[in-house]
């Protein structure tokens, strides 16, 4: 199905059709009422009549509505799907050209250079979506979320993203998911998309926000109270009263940081401001059906009235008494107030001059977001204050950007000396060129981003992020400090203090409509080339992975034993790497390169199977692949927590791996890992890790036998022979086990579309 084939009501009317069928059928199969998840979810099922509906255990397989794909992972997805040999993508999928641009000197200068640099990729991207009946949006378009936002997104769909901050259109009460590229290569094929039945969190909101209060301060209220892990295998719902407060990009703030917490995704229900939103951006259409089926679009009225009825888990949160936050350094959980921060800071020892701010990015490039940042830079403009720090702005999109040049508020914050850069992700995602420090150099940058894992911005391990809402980065880059807040004392010798910034959610005048960067696929795509360079380093055509032998896997060294946070930046670097993402031989080089080994301490080293030494751990793996090693990984908890790219399971599968065994993973890291044919497995008990010892070997005994549910016989053996049984679970399905035996989930896609062909 062609993204330019099919009118965009007909799908959101026959989305409200199967809602309104389904609906019912919930409830009688509960037998009680609904959430809006569980409407939602209901609504997309393949075969709702049959589905188990264990929360946090049984696999359902659900229709998604829409894909959406950015430049970096749309990469790999797009050869992975290539290799089915399908005509054209089976739902409306679209890509966006967001993460490739480099920040350096600003918008203009950036843009060129992206547009030079990854002109291959590009064309490449270009003509595939031409080829294949996707949406392309250009380079300078906007960052994906922002505009799927303003374009795409509607109330009751459900969307899948090949990227961790898809559930960003939650906040206009979508289930959107982010998810690695074999799972969109899957829905891309005509094929369901697996997922267990999720637990739920509701949130309930009450009373609303004022003063210098926003919706960031919400979600990094939760991070903190949830913990980077603690909505894994969880949709986390909004209700209450407060909702109605947040405007529906507030909501989508919150819904993107929720991958944060681990959630599969968050929503909000349909309300006016979702409303007004439509209208605004010129999807009146939109608004005429959701009202015609407003009642799948909200919970049920006694969700409200007794929650944990229908929750596992219950939180509340007072808008009216709720402060603005900050978190970081390192990890988005560590959260506490601004009012509190200032003191920490100082006994911690953290730098207190802060060497850079930053306003942007998915999370937080809205229009409300720029005018309350905006107001904020005019009062300081006013007393003829500038900005004593750098301070970068980020547009989320095209549509925002001409919006807020017509109305003035770029001007706002040119005049204290802000630096406009181009509508993308920029040093959100790593893609940042500093010039002001040196590598090792230990300093502080407040954003208004989502993620501040080390080296996460710009590469620099020692550089402390620290996250706050736009307005406050403001405030903060106009004193140039921590060690005051400038959010309730002065921010200059002349005493002057900030009043709380207010700005309208949507533009009086309406947004512009100065949208130069989509591009329809051809309505024609017989003649359409792919364009892939001959002896490329940017992109490789990709050789299906061997088939696993049905038998134990025994005997493998275990290349690294990974201590603490592992995300998915630590096993597959984004920065510099991104140019490789395209091609899977050069990106391997970056395996694991931010994991620290927990034997010698250091940081991107691992143990070398043929030499018995450590060594850099992506030559490790090299010597190992040359001589037909296979091994293993041992991991600590939560282990792929962050990102979404696949690119963490293919490069160690490519390079290697047949087992991770982990205290625990992260959802979308898991779900890659099988996709790829590599088997995760979860220490039954977590003591295990401990006593996995330098150059032990690992055997998964009785391979060929594994059944769901069933826990996995595993043996730790010591350098000096002795041997020692210890068990593991997993959370393979038949379908699952059938992806490990192929050697990949892809691989049995071709093999039924080639027996269909036959």
């Amino acid at each position: 199905m062609s993204e330019g084939s099919i009118s965009h009501l007909d799908l959101i009317e026959k989305v409200y059709l199967r809602l309104a069928k389904n609906t019912p059928l919930a409830r009688k199969k509960l037998g009680r009422s609904l959430t809006l998840t569980e409407k939602i979810l209901f609504g997309h099922l393949s075969n709702p009549e049959d589905q188990e509906l264990d929360r946090g255990q049984s696999y359902a397989s659900f229709l998604p509505d829409r894909i959406a794909m950015q430049d970096a992972t749309a990469q790999m997805a797009l050869l992975q799907f290539m290799t089915a040999g399908l005509p054209h993508t089976a739902v409306p999928t679209t890509i966006h050209c967001d993460h490739l641009i480099q920040a350096h000197f600003g918008a203009n200068s950036d843009l060129s250079n992206a547009q030079k640099t990854n002109e291959e990729v590009y064309n490449f991207l270009k003509s595939a979506s031409q080829k294949y009946g996707i949406g392309f949006w250009k380079p300078g378009s906007g960052i994906i979320h922002q505009v799927v936002l303003e374009q795409y997104a509607f109330p009751g769909a459900m969307m899948i993203g090949t990227d961790s901050h898809t559930p960003n259109a939650g906040g206009l009460g979508m289930v959107a998911i982010g998810v690695g590229g074999a799972d969109a290569v899957d829905v891309m094929v005509g094929q369901p998309f697996q997922i267990r039945w999720p637990r739920l969190i509701g949130i309930k909101l009450t009373g609303s926000l004022s003063a210098w209060s926003s919706a960031k301060d919400v979600i990094l209220k939760v991070a903190g109270l949830l913990t980077v892990k603690g909505g894994t295998g969880s949709i986390i719902e909004y209700f209450g009263p407060g909702t109605s407060s947040i405007s529906t990009t507030g909501k989508a703030t919150i819904c993107n940081m929720g991958a944060e917490v681990g959630a599969t995704c968050s929503l909000f229900p349909y309300d006016d401001h979702a409303a007004n939103y439509l209208s605004s951006t010129g999807r009146q259409g939109y608004v005429e059906l959701a009202k015609k089926f407003e009642e799948y679009l909200k919970p049920d009225p006694e969700v409200e009235l007794d929650p944990t009825k229908y929750f596992d888990q219950v939180l509340e949160i007072n808008l009216s008494e709720l402060e603005p936050y900050i978190v970081g350094p390192h990890t988005p959980d560590r959260s506490r107030p601004i009012s509190q921060f200032i003191a920490e800071a100082k006994t911690e020892g953290w730098p207190l001059e802060i060497s850079q701010c930053l306003v942007g990015s998915c999370t937080n490039s809205s229009y409300e977001d720029m005018a309350r940042a905006a107001n904020v830079a005019r009062q300081a403009a006013a007393k003829g204050l500038s900005v004593k720090i750098p301070l970068l702005i980020t547009p989320g999109s095209e549509r925002i950007q001409a919006t807020i040049e017509r109305d003035g508020l770029l001007d706002d914050m040119r005049s204290i000396g802000a630096v406009v850069l181009a509508n993308a992700c920029g040093p959100c995602i790593g893609q940042w060129k500093r010039d002001d420090i040196t590598e090792g150099q230990v300093n502080s940058i407040l954003t208004s981003y989502n993620r501040n894992f080390p080296k996460r911005n710009d590469g620099n391990a020692q550089t402390l992020a620290f996250i706050a809402s736009p307005e406050a980065v403001v405030a903060f880059a106009l004193s140039g400090n921590f060690n005051n807040n400038p959010l309730s004392g002065p921010i200059d010798e002349q005493n002057f203090v900030l009043q709380a910034p207010h700005g309208p959610e949507l533009p009086a005048e309406g947004f512009s409509n100065n949208i130069s960067g989509y591009i329809e696929p051809a309505s024609n795509n017989q003649d359409v080339q792919i364009e892939i360079l001959p002896n490329s380093q940017r992109l490789q055509l990709l050789e299906p992975f061997p088939k696993s032998e049905v038998s134990d896997f025994l005997d493998l060294p275990i290349l690294i034993k990974v201590k603490g946070k592992c995300t998915t930046d630590h096993i597959s670097a984004a920065g510099p790497w991104l140019k490789y993402r395209g091609h899977l031989e050069n990106i391997s080089a970056n395996l694991l390169l931010g994991a620290q080994e927990a034997f010698s301490g250091e940081i991107g080293v691992g143990f070398c199977p043929l030499h018995k030494t450590l060594e850099p751990i992506a030559e490790a793996a090299s010597h190992a692949k040359k001589q037909k090693i296979n091994w293993c990984i041992v991991a600590d908890e939560n282990y792929g927590e962050g990102s979404s790219r696949e690119h963490a399971a293919m490069e160690p599968r490519f390079m290697g791996a047949k087992v991770i065994l982990a205290r625990s993973f992260a959802r979308i890291h898991e779900t890659n890992l099988k996709k790829q044919g590599i088997l995760p497995l979860t220490f039954l008990s977590e003591s295990t890790y401990e006593e996995i010892g330098p150059q032990d070997i690992i055997s998964v005994v009785g391979i060929s036998n594994i059944t769901p549910g069933q826990n996995v016989l595993c043996q730790i053996k010591t350098p000096n022979g002795s041997v020692k049984e210890f068990y593991c679970s997993h959370s393979l399905t038949q379908e699952h086990i059938d992806w490990l035996f192929a050697g990949s989930a892809l691989n049995l896609i071709r093999e039924k579309i080639a027996s269909n062909k036959k």
